[in-house]
């Protein structure tokens, strides 16, 4: 388990709380995301701290890849959520549109992207995404 440094406990989703109160709680099993806005932030987190059992635990079998390499070389800076559609507590369904800063082989990036997701049996998952035109 990621331990942030007592310096760094604020979660790296930038929702203002600590880690472990935060995404920390998800990543650890203790707890599962109330909403897709939730789970949004927390995958993001985990692609931050490496996280890839938690991503493939939370994506929908039925998009999910057979495996998920991820890049170390990849060092994501700042999630800001541009909107949600649905994904409440009582919803079957949502919508979270975000943008994901990153920096790349000393590149800066912007991934832009429209996730959707689905609730089954009160656990959300990360379903796909829309990428704009």
């Amino acid at each position: 388990m990621f331990e942030p440094p007592i310096n760094a406990r604020r979660c790296v989703c930038l929702s203002g709380e600590e880690y472990f109160e935060c995404c920390g709680r998800f990543h650890d099993g203790e707890a599962e995301a109330a909403t897709a806005e939730q789970l949004m932030r927390s995958r993001y987190s985990a692609f931050v701290l490496m996280e890839a059992d938690y991503l493939m635990r939370t994506w929908h079998p039925d998009t999910a890849p057979s495996e998920l390499e991820l890049d170390p070389g990849l060092e994501w800076r700042r999630l800001d959520i541009l909107s949600t559609r649905r994904g409440g507590p009582l919803d079957t369904e949502g919508w979270v549109e975000f943008k994901a800063h990153f920096v790349h082989n000393s590149e800066r990036g912007v991934h832009h992207e429209t996730s959707s997701f689905v609730r089954e049996n009160r656990r959300w998952y990360y379903v796909d995404a829309v990428l704009p035109a």
